[in-house]
């Protein structure tokens, strides 16, 4: 009857994500008087996740699952679930586990609550609070399956270590063949990227162009930041749609989001809205993101960048 957690990793170590879902799991376990199980696929030292309230972990080593497949993913999260007697399966609400978790509660017969922030108010009937209209409200949604599957939104509940240590134990699930194979995935390793991110370094067309762009970079190393753009600047060709952030882009749940020349179009706002402080620099004061702005700075993003790096850098030095 515990509660089943996937963990996501890769290149062998747990993501931070992993650990955020694993302490979710825990306090809603202990909600229900139960332990934690998490599945683990192709990672490192399980026992990490024993400090974040996992009591058991069921370790997958299939190099077939080197390669996220959602259905390949979502077959062996179902097969745990009934062999733990899972009622409750809890992901992130990362982009992989966005395509695993509705097929993870069809094949359990399972309700699924998305963008979940906080942990039940009740568990009979299972009741959850979750974000909604592009993070401009919230809902409360109650699910009536026996079987509950649950997306947390990231940054929402947060890190929380216990003194427990986890149990290994090896998994071996039946890992069905499909259609839909993997030839490459291409990333970049020499940077934060977007999804880790704590904080989120973004230029739009106000930069005026790709040769601009290095204070963006500069900012993003001083502050250890990842990159990002709006929707205008991958189309126009000046940054790769990899940092395409917003509504039809990647979604931004960060702790800190800086926007340089970004006017703030709704689907902008609606792809980062989740972000817990935002810092917008423009010089029309009348621009629409200063509305969602915790902070707003009017003024030339060639001026005021610059001189933010060079009191960062000082700060730093004087800091270190």
């Amino acid at each position: 009857m515990s509660v089943l957690v996937y963990t996501e990793s890769e290149q062998g170590k747990f993501k931070k994500v992993a650990f955020e879902v694993a302490s979710y799991a825990k306090a809603v376990a202990d909600q229900l008087g139960t332990t934690v199980t998490a599945v683990a696929v192709n990672a490192g030292d399980a026992s990490e996740l024993g400090a974040y309230g996992v009591d058991k972990v069921l370790t997958i080593n299939n190099s077939d699952l080197d390669k996220f497949n959602a259905n390949a993913y979502a077959a062996a999260l179902e097969q745990a679930a009934k062999q733990e007697g899972s009622k409750v399966v809890v992901l992130s609400s990362s982009a992989d586990s966005k395509y695993l978790a509705p097929l993870v509660a069809v094949s359990l017969e399972a309700g699924y609550a998305s963008n979940v922030v906080e942990t039940p108010s009740n568990t009979a009937p299972f009741t959850v609070k979750r974000t909604a209209f592009t993070n401009k409200a919230f809902n409360l949604t109650s699910i009536d399956t026996d079987v509950k599957v649950v997306g947390v939104s990231k940054n929402a509940f947060g890190l929380v270590e216990t003194s427990g240590n986890a149990t290994s134990e090896d998994f071996s699930p039946s890992i069905p063949t499909s259609g839909v194979t993997v030839q490459s995935v291409d990333k970049a390793t020499d940077k934060v990227t977007i999804a880790d991110a704590e904080i989120v370094v973004s230029g739009g067309r106000g930069l005026k162009g790709p040769e601009n762009w290095g204070m963006v970079e500069e900012l993003a190393e001083v502050l250890g930041a990842a990159t990002a753009c709006s929707k205008p600047v991958s189309d126009l060709g000046w940054r790769p749609h990899s940092e395409h952030v917003g509504q039809t882009g990647k979604p931004v749940a960060s702790n800190l989001y800086i926007a340089i020349g970004i006017s703030g179009a709704i689907q902008h706002l609606a792809g980062i809205n989740s972000s817990k402080v935002k810092v917008v620099i423009n010089t029309d004061p009348e621009a629409p993101f200063f509305k969602a702005a915790d902070y707003g700075v009017v003024g030339d993003a060639f001026e005021v960048v610059p001189t933010l790096i060079e009191k960062l850098k000082a700060f730093k030095a004087q800091n270190a």
